[in-house]
């Protein structure tokens, strides 16, 4: 089994001991590996690296947990370095979400404005990890969930020559949501997913060896004027019906634009707010676990749930201990979808073994289908070059072309008020006018 040095930004997250979780679930297949805890709280780290450690003896592992704020040093001769973190934390992404309201604009996490700049911040950051890669690092792999995926991969791709992938399981619970909401059994899935990020349809799908669709259709006919249905599921299957596709639900935000702009209007907390509420006990629980003798995470209690990053964990596994497995993967196009450029990041399978990962032909998406996901590749690219080099203009122009804002005016008085709310967290050449 394979040796590993791993580096985990964000390793003293909310999500963390969930992933240090994952990681532990099979740690077997990376016996006498270290990994190394990074983030800039230390107390949290603390936390983590307790609980890691006591998983890991119980199931008898051979695995090292170090913690650290020093991330040049924890960085030092990784093998592979998996990012997944917030910079400004959950009060940055309130800013996110509810700024865009005040405009008259969706605020959310990763999609239009908010996704935005969450993008600006954590393009800002990456490129200090990217600089500290090539230093101490030069033969690492980095394996992404920093959000919004796309948009960093982006950026990352096109500037460095380290072997870089983004992960996010939306290809696989999409389509598992959607035959839940139909009342139909998940198991009896197959399907594949291609686009971007957050922005993926489905180009294969069938349900127990049939076409998924009609019944599909037939759930929605059924469902749509029942008051009982919930109001994402009744979207998902209207989406679904009229596309001949499963989307990614964050399609949602644009197809039903008006309709959730609304809900987010009225609702008296934003879904940072709502999380910030929960972590108190969120933390209560890691640390009243990591005092026990045999931690057990309780899914209700933790953010995220009981196992995080996995799918970034099982492609380590593929890569290190050479096992040719197909996950959904984030890498640059080259040629897999037709009709999006080369260096355009997408969201598709990839064959993945000791050399890496190479995405696997798909496509192409039906016309009405690509139009909308390509615009959107347009913004992604504009984004990851604002952020990465770009100015205060650069980064407004690029911010009118996404399609939740379409507005000059809107563009520049949210990225105004936006970046001087996110002034430390940006460089200096995105707030100079």
């Amino acid at each position: 089994m394979a040796r590993i040095k791993l580096a985990y930004i964000g390793g003293g997250s909310t999500r963390a001991p969930g992933t240090v979780a994952s990681f532990i679930e099979q740690g077997e297949n990376f016996d006498g590996s270290e990994v190394a805890l990074i983030d800039l709280d230390a107390a949290r780290l603390g936390v983590v690296k307790m609980l890691a450690e006591k998983m890991a003896a119980n199931r008898g592992l051979d695995l090292t947990f170090v913690a650290t704020t020093d991330r040049r040093a924890g960085l030092d001769s990784a093998d592979a370095v998996l990012t997944s973190f917030r910079p400004g934390g959950f009060e940055a992404r309130k800013l996110d979400e509810s700024i865009p309201l005040r405009h008259g604009v969706i605020g959310q996490e990763t999609q239009g404005p908010g996704g935005f700049f969450m993008a600006l911040r954590s393009i800002h950051v990456m490129q200090g990890i990217i600089a500290d890669m090539e230093a101490v690092a030069p033969g690492a792999r980095l394996f992404n969930y920093t959000n919004p995926i796309n948009i960093v991969s982006e950026a990352v791709t096109h500037h460095t020559d380290i072997p870089t992938v983004s992960f996010c399981e939306g290809p696989l619970y999409f389509p598992e949501e959607l035959a839940v909401a139909a009342d139909l059994d998940p198991a009896q899935l197959d399907t594949v997913m291609i686009g971007l990020n957050h922005g993926s349809w489905s180009v294969r799908h069938l349900y127990d060896g049939q076409d998924l669709i009609p019944l599909i259709q037939d759930a929605y006919e059924r469902k749509k004027d029942d008051p009982a249905t919930d109001p994402h599921d009744r979207r998902q299957l209207e989406l679904a019906s009229v596309m001949e596709a499963v989307p990614a639900d964050y399609f949602q935000y644009y197809y039903f634009q008006d309709e959730i702009l609304a809900e987010l209007q009225a609702k008296p907390t934003t879904r940072a707010e709502d999380i910030i509420a929960a972590m108190p006990d969120y933390w209560a629980h890691y640390r009243e676990q990591a005092a026990s003798a045999e931690p057990v995470l309780d899914a209700a209690r933790s953010r995220g749930g009981i196992n995080e990053l996995e799918l970034a964990l099982d492609a380590m596994d593929a890569i290190y201990n050479d096992r040719k497995e197909v996950w959904p993967v984030n890498v640059p196009n080259r040629g897999t979808i037709p009709g999006f450029p080369d260096d355009l990041v997408v969201e598709v399978p990839g064959y993945i073994d000791r050399h890496g990962v190479a995405p696997i032909g798909q496509g192409p998406l039906p016309r009405h289908l690509d139009g909308l996901v390509k615009m959107l590749g347009e913004y992604q690219a504009l984004a990851a070059e604002a952020g990465w080099s770009g100015t205060r203009v650069d980064a407004i122009r690029a911010l009118a072309t996404n399609p939740l804002v379409l507005s000059l005016p809107k563009a520049e008085a949210i990225y105004d008020e936006m970046a001087a709310a996110h002034g430390e967290h940006l460089p200096e050449r995105l707030l100079r006018s």
